[in-house]
């Protein structure tokens, strides 16, 4: 909730539902997914979010609001997961037929740790990043040990910066979902209003709209991704 760039913005209505919901109906809809666990920060603006899960089901782990990597990490460790499938709560767009895909590629190939945003290839905010447990564990001690800020920040990127360690997968799109300069995520109140019109027109005849579907609406009604063209994603360091 605390965002500085859209403060609050878990609780934005799309479709009269928060966008945290919109983003746990579209995973739930996965066939490879066991849990789904929203980890959040123990600061009092986030007692909503608590809210939301118990209403609608989902475990809900609460850590550090300045370590994430370490957050997310005892989230794992607490529902027992082997293998993590992260996805940032502000990419509600993240289709279940890409998480399922993307975990299925981790689990029958010998790699650490998967990615498809390392070379950008999907539309933006359509993310997924496959991990360890035990790895990302590992990582949390390192980077809280070395107090190393942006490995804290970003649960993912001590992974990117020890390929040494680490048998890395850059995941690519298809070429008929190649659209990386589609910006989809939820940073700015301009993509919440592109977010916002993509949902009145797919949601209500297709809940379940898929990657197909919204590449399918968009390549018709291209106008609408100017609304946040001039939006970008932070640098990392």
């Amino acid at each position: 909730m605390g965002s500085t760039r859209l403060p609050g913005k878990s609780m934005k209505l799309i479709q009269g539902k928060p966008t945290l919901e919109i983003l746990l109906e579209r995973l739930a809809r996965s066939k490879r997914v066991d849990q789904i666990v929203v980890a959040t920060t123990v600061k009092r603006e986030d007692d909503i979010i608590e809210h939301l899960c118990e209403r609608l089901g989902y475990p809900c782990y609460r850590g550090s609001s300045e370590n994430v990597t370490l957050r997310v990490a005892e989230a794992a460790r607490g529902a027992n997961a082997d293998i993590i499938a992260e996805i940032t709560g502000d990419c509600i767009l993240t289709c279940a037929e890409v998480v399922d895909e993307a975990i299925e590629y981790f689990l029958s190939h010998d790699i650490d740790y998967l990615s498809n945003l390392m070379e950008q290839t999907y539309p933006q905010g359509v993310d997924i990043r496959v991990f360890g447990a035990k790895d990302l564990m590992s990582n949390a001690e390192i980077v809280t040990a070395t107090n190393d800020i942006p490995g804290q920040d970003h649960v993912y990127l001590y992974f990117e910066e020890h390929p040494e360690k680490y048998r890395i997968y850059r995941m690519k799109a298809p070429p008929e979902y190649y659209r990386p300069e589609w910006r989809l995520d939820l940073d700015y109140e301009e993509d919440l209003e592109l977010l916002r019109i993509i949902f009145d027109s797919l949601y209500p005849n297709k809940p379940d709209f898929t990657l197909k579907d919204l590449v399918a609406w968009l390549d018709i009604n291209p106008q609408y991704i100017t609304i946040n063209q001039r939006m970008y994603r932070k640098p990392l360091r």
